[in-house]
């Protein structure tokens, strides 16, 4: 930090996320009201504008906690002497697009953002990629950002995670801090693998209080994987608070804001993982933090038959991925 002051990056600085975002990290929530903050927001050129306006509303809020505000369409500038990056702009899929199309176009942007934190932020950045695909767009980002570590860099599973527990809450009819230990395994996206085997409800095991077994398996699992899809169908758009929440949610966990030892879910670099997880992809697991912007993985979860199955798939898709982006991975 400079002069006790954070400087937090954040792309896609006029998104719908943003609008949500970047309020919360200005009024002291995101980092507590004792911690003065900088925003440092990054927009493509054609965004510049509707971005000077989201800069005059930031302005407006007079928060005590905002002590300046860096905005621009260059990362080498915008992201110079940051602590913490969330990278949250990247290119939806459009109209006939196909999952290679889109890794190639958002992988170029992550390459570009990759390098430019390597050469200006600070090297012990913490970097929490929300832009989906985000864990392979994590996995580009950090193999082009050879001066910071890479147990520095996450994407984001929060927001699966916050989905799968309001769920098991409402099927079990309990509060949703009776729902503990919640994890979300592998890739954000439809193969992702909320669990079923591990979960605790008022501190018995998932299966014993809700007995449908079918139900976990099928409309749990599939409610989790395709939330975001059914919320664009609903509202004609993509998460937006829901997701800013989540990023919010997902670095304090990293950085033990929200309490060390607490159990979260958090995609990160799978080498050395205790569950026999292909090494060299970002894949979600169970962890809590151990200070310094990084994570541990927890260890001795166990997966029945069909779960092992589940991961199987999850692991496959996230191989597929790497497979397709390998131009981009500097070794």
């Amino acid at each position: 930090m400079s002069n006790g002051v954070l400087r937090v990056a954040v792309t896609g600085g006029a998104g719908q996320i943003n609008y949500n975002l970047l309020f919360r990290i200005g009024s002291g929530e995101f980092f507590g009201k004792q911690q003065k903050v900088a925003l440092h927001i990054l927009e493509i050129p054609e965004g510049m504008e509707a971005l000077k306006g989201v800069e005059m509303e930031l302005n407006d809020c007079a928060f005590p906690t905002l002590k300046e505000i860096v905005i621009g369409s260059d990362p080498n500038v915008v992201f110079a002497d940051v602590d913490v990056a969330i990278l949250v702009g990247a290119k939806p899929r459009g109209p006939g697009m196909e999952r290679k199309d889109l890794l190639q176009e958002n992988g170029k942007i992550f390459v570009t953002q990759g390098k430019a934190l390597s050469d200006v932020a600070k090297k012990d950045a913490l970097v929490f990629v929300v832009g989906n695909p985000c864990n392979t767009n994590c996995l580009i980002c950090m193999h082009n950002a050879p001066n910071i570590p890479n147990e520095n860099f996450h994407a984001m599973t929060r927001l699966d995670e916050n989905r799968a527990r309001y769920q098991l809450a409402h099927k079990a009819g309990v509060s949703l801090s009776d729902v503990e230990n919640v994890v979300i395994w592998g890739n954000h996206s439809a193969t992702q693998v909320p669990d079923i085997e591990n979960v605790r409800i008022k501190g018995k095991p998932v299966k014993e209080v809700i007995t449908d077994h079918a139900w976990l398996q099928g409309e749990f699992m599939e409610t989790v994987q395709k939330r975001g899809a059914a919320i664009i169908k609903a509202r004609g758009k993509s998460s937006a608070a829901s997701a800013a929440n989540a990023a919010l949610e997902g670095i304090q966990a990293i950085r033990g804001i929200e309490g060390e030892g607490e159990f979260f879910s958090n995609c990160f670099l799978s080498d050395g993982n205790p569950y026999g997880i292909e090494p060299g992809l970002i894949f979600s697991f169970p962890c809590r933090s151990i200070g310094g912007n990084r994570v541990e993985i927890i260890e001795g979860l166990k997966w029945d038959d069909f779960m092992q199955m589940k991961m199987k798939d999850t692991e496959k898709e996230l191989m597929e991925e790497r497979d397709l982006v390998k131009d981009l991975l500097k070794g």
